[in-house]
């Protein structure tokens, strides 16, 4: 009888999350020993519990950009034996148990999506006027992006209502918008945003 691999999930969607861990284990192949929502508590769970491979999604908060590969390569200074998997989505069950086998022994998989997303934002990242941005400012962009006027803004990421205004202005002047109408500019910003997130 094969032995269960020992994986540790990263992955903030909580319904993912929950959806990857319950799949993997109904496999009878995998003992998931911890899912994790950050690339922080991946470190630790990792650190902790020395699994035999790590699943994680490449976009993990704070910026959900490239969290996932940068936790991957502080796992592998750290932890050169644990094998880890990179993902873009959750394709089929086999494929995915055949990729964290070959993963733990030390082989490597190469998920296309990942590849894609990662020349794509490395691209994108060197031309994209998001880059002039603070991390904080990206922050609050991102909550405008989701339609949040300045007040709703300030009380999912506590902030005071002044601050999230100079953010947003500083937001403005940085992609260059601050001669339109302020309407036009929040949509302009939020324009900016989507275009240059990965999808």
């Amino acid at each position: 009888m094969t032995v269960a691999l020992r994986v540790v999930i990263a992955e903030d969607n909580y319904l993912v999350r929950e959806g990857t861990r319950r799949l993997l284990e109904d496999s009878g192949q995998v003992e998931v020993i911890a899912c994790v929502a950050n690339a922080e508590e991946l470190l630790q769970a990792v650190d902790n519990l020395r699994p035999d491979a790590v699943l994680t999604d490449i976009r993990m908060p704070p910026g959900h950009r490239v969290e996932g590969i940068e936790a991957a390569h502080a796992i592998r200074r750290r932890h050169p034996s644990i094998g880890y998997l990179l993902k873009t989505r959750v394709g089929e069950l086999d494929e995915l148990l055949h990729a964290l086998r070959e993963v733990a022994a030390g082989r490597s998989v190469v998920d296309s999506g990942v590849v894609e997303r990662l020349v794509d934002y490395r691209s994108r990242q060197a031309e994209s006027p998001l880059r002039l941005l603070s991390e904080r400012e990206i922050d609050v962009l991102r909550e405008m992006a989701e339609g949040k006027a300045n007040g709703a803004i300030a009380s999912s990421l506590h902030l005071s209502e002044s601050s999230v205004e100079k953010y947003v202005n500083a937001i403005f002047s940085k992609l260059g918008l601050s001669e339109e109408r302020l309407l036009s500019r929040r949509v302009a910003a939020v324009l900016t945003y989507l275009r240059a997130s990965t999808t």
